[in-house]
């Protein structure tokens, strides 16, 4: 299955043809709007062999090196991501990726790992099956920790034969200075709004303007909110539900969801208490009145949370103190002995 490319990478993909000559290129931007879509996008441009197409113009789709690709089973091309990715991104890598170092019952990794790395650089060294260019795509390129970045860094420097490297990257600046150096860089920006509304309507997403708000412009975030089961009416009933004390609207929501959620309510909270407007929430939902302190003390409370959220812990108590906290640093309201009750339960998402 050949995996679609969303319209508004069309003209960086054009772009990109047409200005890369490196052998490795960088591609950076929010998350949410492509980055892994035009990587395999742009090696599949480098590798069609249709002798009709134009040099900026995306892969024919029809030839057999294009009909590999959507198979998965392309000689000369290696797709290296998390084993957490393999399966949501539609790219499975073999037996031994899926396994990982802790077995088949271990949890997949959320890193690139050291032996895939040292795989895909092995995959570079042989000759290319079909005759012409091989592709190594690695994304998220912010996954690799600092020694797999530099097993990477001395084949990225001398590129055996005809070798050329897509990175994708939401976070650039986690990448080794020497791995962004040796990389031509290509920014992908948040689409037009029309356009990406446009795009989660054919996706099957009701009010996508709403769930486009929720995910800040990211497209493909929203498509995941909604896979997630956020509905717009939810969304917008959130400030509410949390000025009430109510957390049964996130009962079925994943922890990590709930704490990125009251997150952007914070952010949101901050923007309206600093004069600005809002960039999730409907105005009209968000207290424009909020303490600037008690909403900053809010908000590295959340990050603290963020790094604990996936740790298997109760999640219908901190659930319930998370939206106690939030009520607090909302509104300011002193729930007595419940508020010390969700103090004690926000105790539990810590290590």
């Amino acid at each position: 299955m050949a995996i679609e490319t969303p319209p508004w990478l069309a003209a960086p993909l054009a772009q990109a043809l047409a200005k890369v000559r490196g052998h490795a290129v960088l591609l950076h931007g929010p998350a949410g709007v492509g980055q892994f879509e035009m990587a395999i996008a742009l090696a599949s441009a480098w590798l069609c062999e249709s002798t009709t197409r134009a040099a900026d113009a995306p892969a024919c789709g029809e030839c057999a090196s294009c009909r590999l690709i959507a198979a998965r089973t392309h000689p000369d091309l290696c797709v290296l991501l998390p084993e957490a990715l393999q399966e949501p991104l539609g790219w499975r890598l073999g037996d031994e990726s899926e396994a990982g170092e802790g077995g088949k019952g271990a949890k997949p990794s959320k890193e690139i790992r050291i032996d895939a790395m040292r795989a895909a650089i092995a995959f570079t060294q042989q000759t290319a099956a079909r005759g012409g260019q091989k592709l190594l795509v690695i994304h998220p390129a912010e996954r690799m920790n600092h020694v797999t970045a530099n097993t990477l860094l001395k084949t990225l420097e001398e590129p055996p034969g005809r070798v050329r490297f897509v990175l994708s990257s939401a976070a650039p600046a986690r990448l080794l200075p020497t791995v962004r150096s040796r990389c031509q860089g290509l920014a992908l920006v948040l689409p037009p709004a029309a356009a990406a509304i446009d795009w989660l309507s054919k996706q099957g997403v009701e009010q996508p303007e709403v769930m486009l708000a929720a995910a800040g412009g990211r497209p493909q975030a929203a498509l995941e909110l909604h896979e997630l089961g956020v509905t717009p009416q939810s969304w917008r009933a959130l400030p509410g539900e949390v000025r009430a004390g109510r957390w049964g609207f996130a009962a079925a929501w994943p922890l990590p969801l709930l704490v990125e959620s009251l997150g952007k309510l914070c952010e949101d909270a901050l923007r309206r208490a600093s004069g600005a407007e809002p960039r999730f929430f409907p105005a009209d939902a968000v207290p424009a009145d909020g303490e600037l302190l008690r909403l900053t003390a809010w908000g590295q409370r959340l990050r603290l949370a963020a790094r604990h959220a996936e740790h298997p812990w109760k999640a219908d108590l901190a659930a319930e103190a998370l939206v106690g906290q939030a009520r607090r640093a909302l509104f300011g309201r002193n729930e007595g002995r419940a508020q010390a009750a969700g103090t004690r339960h926000l105790a539990t998402l810590r290590p």
